[in-house]
């Protein structure tokens, strides 16, 4: 069983895939249990001239608190950083299509690597495990639990972001999930048959 976890976080210089530009891009892998495997990478990327022009005024703001504007001259290429990614990706999952792409809304970051990384995003299981649609569930069925989940403080650095995702998917495996092993096999049996639908 390929138990790894592929976390990758993605700044951009707005949310349009059509016009803007990857930024920086961060990776940790993770194993079933949530460690970290490795030291990751995060690297800045030099967007195209153009990106920079057109960012809208809130992102120019969040990305120069945060530090990253200053650092995109000495950024690298779109292709070097997909090297880079991939190396330790595949450093830490031997075989293509089998680890998951997770995070907090990775829908928007995989749009990103689709179109600026498409070797590193074909090498990622097609599902996705996306941290906040657990916190969407627990503000509805554990509110409690999502009112009481972990303060942030990445500051809109991908790398910062992705182990502050971790960390939440820890608090929630902690505070929400069944304690393991879970239900024995009969019991699961006689919940999942409550919910099979008739055919149609």
């Amino acid at each position: 069983m390929n138990d790894r976890m592929v976390w990758i976080d993605c700044e951009m210089t707005g949310l349009s895939l059509a016009n803007d530009a990857l930024i920086e891009v961060a990776a940790l892998v993770t194993d079933s249990e949530l460690n970290v495997l490795g030291d990751g990478v995060d690297i800045v990327i030099r967007p195209p001239d153009e990106a920079l022009e057109t960012m809208p005024e809130v992102v120019r703001n969040m990305h120069t608190a945060s530090g990253l504007l200053d650092e995109l001259a000495g950024g690298t290429t779109l292709a070097d950083a997909e090297e880079q990614v991939l190396a330790y990706v595949r450093e830490h999952v031997k075989d293509a299509g089998k680890a998951p792409l997770c995070g907090n809304s990775v829908g928007t970051d995989r749009g990103f690597l689709l179109r600026d990384m498409p070797t590193l995003e074909d090498y990622l299981h097609y599902r996705i495990v996306d941290v906040s649609s657990v916190k969407e569930l627990a503000r509805r069925w554990y509110p409690r639990a999502y009112f009481n989940s972990p303060d942030k403080n990445g500051n809109h650095r991908a790398l910062a972001d992705i182990r502050e995702s971790i960390a939440e998917l820890r608090y929630y495996r902690e505070a929400v999930f069944v304690p393991q092993p879970g239900p024995d096999s009969d019991t699961a049996k006689s919940i999942a048959a409550k919910y099979v639908l008739p055919a149609e």
